[in-house]
């Protein structure tokens, strides 16, 4: 048996998985055996002298490891990142970075065990004199501190698997894919595999040219023989050193979507093993089921969903809570959640479901927020939830638009906090206090218009309704900053009376600051009819904003993306 040992000092684990780019914000976890034998191959070529311990005994020790598949004792982890805007080509202009990372406790310790290998005396001297020097695992900033531990015992809580759930305990997991590096033997194998893959291709070429000459009525030259492109055979060489070499970039730019050296096998690991949890808002007291009213998520991915879409974004967060409850607690659905069988004086306290843009006009926020309160199964749906799925490209929306989806695909959800709304109006103008509110989303009345029941009527009525006293002065915004046209304003439930199918931008003065969130009329509860606090010191910077999303938006739309319509 082989054990080893790694304490991340900085507390922290980079390291993305294969295939996923960086701005995706995933964590490969646990470091895999790929990982960790390149590791080794890296610190022996910089760190240790070629006289003292030669290539032939490097060989051999990473041969060792390749014969077994490892398993992990895993501490507690949490996945979490940070976002930098960093430099970019030209003035003023900056791109966001993503950098996720496993945070771990800084003495707590990751082993990884090889359960049949045992090593002799000559590969545990080169592989402790590696681990010595190791310096970081993943990227640099991962400070590692390895060591071999001569004996050890203790419980396995990741090791190879076909199933989510626990053979053993019945508990359910997740199912990770890790990469392990091939035996000499196994990769000579897939070398000549992929070598005659490649002559058959090229070969196959040459056919086409061939008959594409015959058909033009040329004299078809000979077929000289297929030559494998130098890229492909650069990354499968003969060597099994070599091969575990490779530069990511030299295998990507040869067209590899996995490494021709490496295996996939997929591990159980715990649901906790790598948990989410308040990475910038500490909530204080505790949420209960009496005082919780509000949750909100950092959303990423590449690309974020533009606010033009925030009917059909909240829409989809409900949806993957109502399925994450579905799987908690099968039929019997949280009412604050799926706003269902509520007692009759229910005046909009269950969730609303509201996207959240940044100045760039992208959707970078989910709030969840139920005036009468999150029960402690609606907490549970929240706190599990991972990712949002988005709509699928061809899906036809209600309202008659029939418009294909532009960004499709899942968005990554970090938990920032559940508790009260006090505790997040810091972070969101949607949940601050305020006598000055502006439409973020447009504003379409819920009822049929008439004399003596205008736009303005209506939204009063909606805040009495709300238990809002003080009603306020609406002023529809004459030249507004989107435009409600831009906006994508139908549910995609069928059937739904729809009285206003073209909406406005209006802004809400009252007497005394009122608190979000505010959001009123038909798909309020979806992102519609969204209001946002003002101050003073917003103004100028958010007309500065606007006016470039808006430009921005034009010319997403102008390039084929997706832009909303009139479709009334």
């Amino acid at each position: 048996m082989l054990a080893i040992s790694m304490r991340f000092l900085a507390g922290r684990y980079h390291g993305n998985p294969w295939g996923r780019h960086v701005n995706e914000a995933d964590v490969g976890w646990p470091p895999d055996a790929w990982r960790i034998s390149r590791a080794l191959i890296a610190t022996w070529h910089a760190k240790l002298a070629v006289a003292a311990f030669p290539r032939e005994r490097l060989v051999d020790l990473l041969a060792a490891l390749a014969s077994d598949v490892p398993v992990y004792s895993l501490p507690a982890a949490v996945h979490a990142h940070t976002r930098h805007y960093m430099p970019g080509k030209g003035a003023g202009k900056t791109s966001l970075i993503f950098d996720a990372f496993a945070q771990v406790g800084r003495e707590a310790q990751l082993l990884v065990i090889w359960q049949q290998v045992e090593l002799s005396a000559a590969q545990n001297e080169l592989l402790d004199a590696l681990l010595a020097v190791l310096g970081y695992l993943g990227r640099a900033e991962s400070w590692v501190v390895a060591t071999r531990l001569a004996d050890w015992s203790g419980p396995v809580n990741c090791y190879p698997a076909e199933s989510t759930v626990d053979p053993h305990t019945g508990e359910a997991g997740d199912l990770v894919p890790l990469w392990l590096p091939h035996t000499a033997e196994q990769y000579a194998g897939v070398r000549e595999l992929q070598l005659a893959a490649a002559r058959a291709r090229a070969q196959a070429v040459a056919l086409e040219k061939q008959a594409a000459a015959l058909a033009a009525g040329k004299q078809a030259a000979a077929l000289p023989p297929a030559k494998i492109p130098a890229a492909v055979r650069a990354t499968l060489p003969a060597d099994w050193l070599d091969a575990l070499s490779l530069d990511t970039g030299e295998l990507q730019a040869a067209g590899w979507s996995a490494p021709p050296a490496a295996r996939q096998v997929y591990y159980w690991r715990p649901k906790e093993a790598l948990g989410f949890t308040s990475a910038r808002l500490a909530v204080a007291p505790p949420a209960t089921q009496a005082t919780a009213t509000t949750a909100r998520f950092a959303l990423y991915g590449k690309p974020l969903p533009l606010l033009f879409d925030a009917v059909r974004v909240g829409e989809r967060l409900r949806l993957a809570l109502m399925g994450q409850a579905r799987r908690l607690f099968g039929e019997d659905l949280p009412t604050c959640l799926s706003g269902h069988d509520l007692p009759a004086g229910n005046r909009h306290g269950h969730a609303f479901f509201l996207p959240e843009p940044n100045r760039a006009g992208r959707i970078d926020h989910l709030i969840v927020h139920a005036e009468a309160g999150l029960d402690v199964r609606a907490i549970a749906a929240i706190t599990e939830l991972a990712e949002v799925r988005s709509w699928q490209v061809g899906q036809r929306e209600e309202g008659g638009a029939g418009r294909a989806a532009a960004e499709p695909g899942t968005w990554r959800v970090l938990l920032e906090g559940v508790g009260e709304r006090a505790a997040f109006a810091p972070h969101s103008r949607l949940l601050g206090e305020s006598t000055d509110w502006v439409s973020v989303t447009p504003y379409l009345h819920p009822w049929h218009l008439k004399k003596g029941f205008e736009t303005a009527d209506q939204l009063r009525k909606e805040c009495r309704l709300r238990g809002i006293s003080q009603l306020p002065l609406v002023e529809p915004i004459a030249v507004p900053t989107p435009r409600p046209l831009q906006f994508y304003r139908f549910r995609s439930k069928r059937n739904l009376s729809q009285p206003d199918r073209h909406g406005q931008m209006l802004r809400l003065r009252f007497a005394e600051p009122v608190a979000g969130p505010l959001a009123f009329g038909f798909g309020c509860h979806f992102g519609l009819g969204l209001f946002r606090a003002v101050s003073p010191e917003h103004e100028v910077r958010d007309d500065r904003h606007a006016a470039a999303a808006n430009s921005d938006a034009d010319h997403i739309s102008d390039t084929g993306s997706s832009k909303p319509r009139e479709t009334g």
